[in-house]
């Protein structure tokens, strides 16, 4: 369903870690506004979904409900994926698995593998560099109490949200995430156990990036990074926003994702 002009893109948007649909509150209308069409869920133990993060074992359980929507996408149409932070790995598995049926994956300021490492590998590189005490009042509990050889559940805390993730969002927008955020996970044991996303799935897909300059929680110069290991057919860089572009900016945003989604190959 991929057309422009004074026709329809249909925009498929993935939330990040510890957030749900709810987060595209203002994006949503501002695309449907201008005629497209939208699609937004809740990923597994996320939003409204009421699984337990810890009965969540690996990515491809996380990512249930974009698979699930992907597998309806008609064989003549394709969409536009959007991932927002740690959703980048979730649109990557669905690029992995239905390449025909997507345009363009936006990775924003998402975590984007490649085709030549782990799945993991970009999480390990991220964890490499951010020292114990950046991650503040997050909390990071083993799924099994009695046990360290298992996934590990992620909370973000109030003061990471505020100084890492919504510094520039408004207080309105930091409260409803503090309300509504629930506990996630990286997925490090599966996806250190993964294969590689292949050249044929994933990496034959056509992929836009759109850094954000001010984002506190994956840093500007770590975005680039990612861009570096694995280029891009696209980089967009929106200005003066946090790590949550679509609450403290989506106008600039949703105009970013026009601009892409107009330069997808008919």
């Amino acid at each position: 369903m991929v057309r422009t002009g004074d026709q329809q893109t249909h925009f498929v948007l993935v939330h990040g870690a510890c957030h749900g649909a709810w987060c595209w509150f203002k994006l949503k209308p501002l695309l449907e506004a201008a005629g497209h069409r939208v699609s937004t869920f809740d990923l597994a133990a996320s939003g409204t979904n009421t699984q337990a993060i810890q009965d969540v074992a690996t990515l491809s359980d996380y990512t249930k409900p974009l698979l699930e929507l992907m597998a309806t996408i008609p064989p003549d149409e394709k969409v536009v994926l959007v991932g927002h932070s740690l959703g980048g790995m979730n649109i990557a598995l669905a690029m992995e698995k239905f390449p025909e049926r997507v345009s363009v994956g936006v990775f924003l300021t998402a975590f984007m593998p490649d085709n030549d490492h782990k799945p993991s590998y970009v999480l390990d590189q991220f964890n490499e560099i951010t020292p114990a005490e950046a991650w503040l009042d997050t909390e990071f509990l083993p799924y099994k109490s009695d046990q360290t050889d298992c996934e590990m559940s992620m909370f973000f805390g109030p003061k990471f949200l505020s100084s890492k993730l919504y510094q520039l969002s408004s207080a309105e927008d930091l409260e409803l995430g503090k309300t509504l955020i629930k506990p996630s996970s990286l997925f490090m044991k599966d996806l250190r156990n993964a294969e590689p996303f292949t050249k044929g799935g994933f990496g034959s897909v056509r992929r836009a990036y759109v850094i954000c300059d001010e984002d506190n929680g994956i840093k500007k110069e770590f975005q680039q990074w990612m861009i570096d290991n694995s280029p891009v057919n696209e980089v967009k860089e929106l200005k003066h926003v946090d790590h949550m572009p679509m609450l403290c900016d989506p106008k600039q945003l949703s105009v970013c994702l026009f601009d892409i989604a107009t330069k997808c190959p008919k």
